[in-house]
């Protein structure tokens, strides 16, 4: 009982774009501390407003951060799914498909809407999704029915969340990740406006 509160804190807190960097130093902390428990990976859920016609379209990524417990190894990690080609190829139809990772300036000035606190082997379960989107049989981007709405819809069902996507939601990944929210009041986390 006494961790589902306190990992419901953390959700809670970390939806607080200007306690992230806090939390996490101190994830980082813990993990480098001696005698002290290994701080956990986190799946943190982000999204980025951008615009649908200047600089980048809005966007969905994850970010995997904290400690594995088997070997102790720090984990600083993103990863986005987008297309590989040009907007115009994008709106005219299916393409090949990319799994990205952003430089931690563009990490920095997201949302970040929750996070779940993760075992390795649901780490190892999604590093095993994004080599399947990055190229395998879920390589092939659009925009409609397959994009980084859809790849963190999948991360978000490997850690045990309600994930589906209603169409209202494809190409609105913001609103998406609030509507997720919704769909999991365990996660004790607030809609970002």
């Amino acid at each position: 009982m006494t961790d589902e509160i306190g990992r419901g804190s953390l959700c809670a807190a970390m939806t607080r774009p200007s306690l992230y960097p806090v939390l996490l130093m101190i994830a980082c902390l813990c993990a480098l501390t001696p005698g002290m428990a290994h701080a956990r990976v986190m799946v943190l859920f982000h999204s980025f407003n951008g615009s649908l016609f200047f600089g980048r379209y809005p966007h969905a990524f994850i970010e995997l951060s904290g400690t594995l417990d088997a070997d102790g190894r720090v984990i600083h990690e993103n990863y986005g799914y987008t297309g590989n080609g040009t907007a115009m190829q994008a709106l005219a139809g299916p393409m090949p498909g990319t799994i990205a990772s952003e430089k931690e300036d563009y990490v920095k000035s997201t949302n970040v809407h929750f996070a779940v606190p993760i075992s390795d082997q649901q780490y190892f379960a999604i590093r095993q999704e994004i080599e399947r989107w990055r190229s395998g049989p879920e390589s092939t981007y659009n925009l409609e029915t397959h994009n980084c709405v859809n790849f963190v819809a999948r991360i978000a069902e490997l850690v045990g969340l309600k994930s589906e996507v209603p169409r209202s939601f494809e190409k609105r990944p913001k609103a998406w990740l609030n509507y997720l929210i919704g769909l999991n009041p365990q996660l004790h986390a607030q809609p970002i406006k």
